[in-house]
């Protein structure tokens, strides 16, 4: 592999869903990697922390950027204000402007952009307009600018993916707006992180516009049909051509979490093709080899397998429970991920042994007859229950029943998570890792992740969340408490 260790890159957007993605495969290829974050105490807790340099500074404070450049050779701009409010155009351009102006003084050698694909010619909406005005900006001062345009990316995190998937997932019968019949050219997020990585070392990309796509070309209709039939949906659609931006992007916010602010430019947008017109990118990179729709969304949720839920892990929290709730509510790869923390003054190993011991005659600690009882009711419908208890009252191994679990995974003194066996409309493990943090204290993270399957699966997990909580909340408590009273235990 050539030595890459003399080209320092820098890059922006880390704590987004391409940024964020991006780095590890920069270190993978051997380049020195710096971040530009605003808040440096957002990537506690990423995995490739302590392999890169971590300047604090903002695209928006052009005071901050002249020393994060510093020594860089390529700097990636990847910053995207519209989760940001209404003005966020506006603030796009001028976060570029002074990123251009900074990086031609430091010498920069190239920047690396990534923005929107659509026909220019057309009449764009603001949110694309935006988007390649980005590039212009970021061309206007000098530094050569390499400037990708993708269209839908498909994988956790991208916004316009979001919508097709929480769509599909949620409703039956899908009112479809004119938008639906848009075609577009989706691209699986592993090929753009290539084609992100790969520009480094192609000089031939250097000042260039660069349209990148998948396989097929489908329509946003399609898009929604094929994820369904990928998930063993059953949906329909049903034509609705009055339906304005602006409805169609309340109407996404009720059905998503996705805010009408932000559904708004996005849906928007939807009416703009966002197809590969000039093929320079697969020739100037023949090695990248992208994959179809279909193809690409089997890929994305395969994080839903139970053999590959860790992959999909992007624990951001911190390292203590300083400044982070003790809940935190998410949703991520089409799966609800519910995390709970609790610092402990008791050894890992002592923790570790108190949430090995849950089930069989132990029980369930807190509020056993509600564990019971939805034993109880699973076995009513034809499901496992909590009749298999446990092989060995002390000791667990990876695929061993645990009441209507199954132990999927085994970390000795760290970790255990165990996949749900009983009857729901969906999947869902749950979750127990113990990490020290000082001499006798420890921090608890108890996650329950859950896959729902179609819209009953979504009512399920929410009409069923305040006794969830309740016991959940009450669990982690016990566990801590048992763990703390062995500690002080001289038997």
């Amino acid at each position: 592999m050539e030595d890459n260790r003399h080209i320092l890159v820098l890059v922006t957007g880390v704590t987004g869903y391409v940024g964020g993605r991006l780095v590890p495969r920069l270190l993978h290829k051997g380049y020195r990697v710096r971040c530009l974050a605003r808040d440096p105490s957002r990537l506690e807790g990423r995995p490739w922390k302590d392999s890169v340099e971590v300047a604090a500074g903002d695209v928006l404070s052009p005071e901050t950027l002249a020393p994060a450049m510093k020594g860089v050779k390529v700097a990636y701009y990847l910053v995207h204000s519209l989760v940001g409010g209404p003005d966020f155009h506006k603030r796009d351009l001028n976060g570029a402007l002074n990123f251009a102006f900074a990086a031609r003084d430091a010498k920069v050698e190239r920047i690396i952009f990534l923005g929107g694909l659509a026909d220019s010619s057309s009449e764009l909406s603001e949110h694309l307009r935006s988007r390649q005005q980005t590039g212009v900006v970021l061309r206007s001062a000098g530094a050569p600018v390499t400037e990708f345009r993708a269209g839908v990316i498909v994988g956790s995190g991208s916004l316009s993916f979001e919508i097709v998937r929480y769509l599909a997932e949620r409703i039956p019968v899908m009112v479809c707006p004119r938008w639906v019949y848009t075609r577009t050219q989706p691209i699986g997020i592993r090929e753009v992180l290539e084609y992100l990585v790969a520009a480094i070392g192609e000089p031939q990309s250097s000042g260039r516009i660069l349209e990148i796509g998948g396989a097929d070309i489908v329509t946003y209709g399609q898009m929604m049909m094929i994820y369904a039939q990928v998930r063993g949906l059953k949906r329909m659609m049903l034509p609705v051509p009055f339906l304005t931006p602006r409805l169609s992007s309340l109407w996404v916010s009720l059905i998503t979490p996705i805010p009408a602010a932000v559904a708004r430019p996005l849906i928007d947008g939807l009416r703009n093709e966002s197809v590969v017109r000039d093929p320079a990118a697969r020739r100037l990179f023949p090695q990248i080899e992208p994959v179809g729709y279909r193809t690409a969304v089997e890929r994305a949720l395969v994080r839903l397998r139970a053999s590959r839920i860790e992959t999909t892990w992007r624990d951001a929290l911190s390292t203590s429970q300083s400044g982070v709730a003790p809940v935190i509510l998410t949703t991520q790869e089409g799966m609800i991920v519910e995390h709970r923390l609790r610092a402990v003054p008791a050894p890992a190993d002592e923790i570790f042994r108190v949430f090995t011991g849950l089930g069989g005659e132990r029980g369930w600690f807190y509020m056993d007859w509600a564990w019971q009882l939805r034993g109880f009711l699973d076995r009513l419908v034809g499901g496992v229950g909590l009749r298999r208890g446990r092989r060995d009252p002390d000791e667990l191994r990876t695929g061993d029943a645990l009441d209507f679990w199954r132990v999927e995974a085994i970390e000795p003194g760290r970790l255990m998570r165990l996949r749900a066996e009983m009857k729901l409309p969906g999947k869902a493990w749950l979750e127990f890792k113990v990490t020290p943090r000082q001499e006798s204290c420890s921090m608890l993270n108890q996650t329950v992740f859950f896959a729902p399957k179609g819209l009953f699966g979504w009512l399920y997990w929410y009409a069923l969340y305040p006794i969830h909580r309740f016991i959940f909340n009450g669990l982690i408590r016990e566990i801590a408490r048992r763990a703390l009273l062995a500690g002080k235990d001289p038997g």
